[in-house]
């Protein structure tokens, strides 16, 4: 399937890697864990930048050395610092002006170009993500910049649930079969590095 450029699509896309997590049940930063000899946030800023005009990867203060000074790197903005991954959306929302952000953890490093490419077409409304068997995920996802508001709110009232937040807004699921013939495993989140094995 082609992959469109972000160029292409005739709105501004930015991409927005989250790699902030504490990655308890991992044991250390999944980050920098690694798959086919590259860290996963490589391979999720390689599953973005072809569709993106940039990616900023969104992480935690006391790892921002260890990134490469040529990637985009930003912490959580203090006032929603360390409130999961919205803040973590709603930070990349303010330090990137954009039409759509394309939004991609760093804990699936089986998600590709291919894939996210799939995602971008199809998307429409406030937010579209991804569902595999009867399971969401809402991180695999792009969202309008219309929804900065709603997420900026969600973080004020401490409502910090991503599925909550997608309720109220206007939201394209897509399965993930569609997009894939091996969706169960493209589309596992990596908790620990047993899973890594096991996929």
């Amino acid at each position: 399937m082609r992959i469109y450029s972000a160029s292409e699509w005739g709105m501004k896309t930015a991409g927005i890697v989250l790699a902030g997590g504490l990655s308890r049940r991992f044991g250390s930063p999944k980050a920098f864990a690694r798959y086919d000899s590259s860290y996963f946030y490589e391979r999720a800023i390689e599953a973005l930048e072809s569709i993106c005009d940039e990616v900023v990867v969104v992480t935690r203060e006391e790892l921002l050395e260890r990134f490469p000074d040529d990637v985009n790197t930003i912490t959580d903005l203090p006032k929603v610092a360390g409130l999961g991954p919205l803040a973590g959306i709603y930070s990349a929302m303010e330090a990137v002006d954009a039409d759509a952000y394309a939004v991609l953890p760093c804990d699936m490093p089986y998600v590709n170009a291919t894939i996210m490419n799939k995602v971008r077409q199809h998307h429409k409304g406030s937010v579209t993500a991804v569902t595999v068997a009867g399971k969401y995920h809402p991180l695999v996802s792009v969202w309008h910049t219309d929804t900065k508001k709603p997420i900026m709110d969600a973080l004020l009232s401490e409502q910090l649930s991503v599925m909550k937040l997608l309720h109220e807004l206007d939201v394209t699921w897509l399965n993930g079969s569609s997009l894939t013939n091996n969706e169960e495993r493209i589309f596992t989140n990596i908790n620990k590095p047993i899973d890594l094995e096991r996929s």
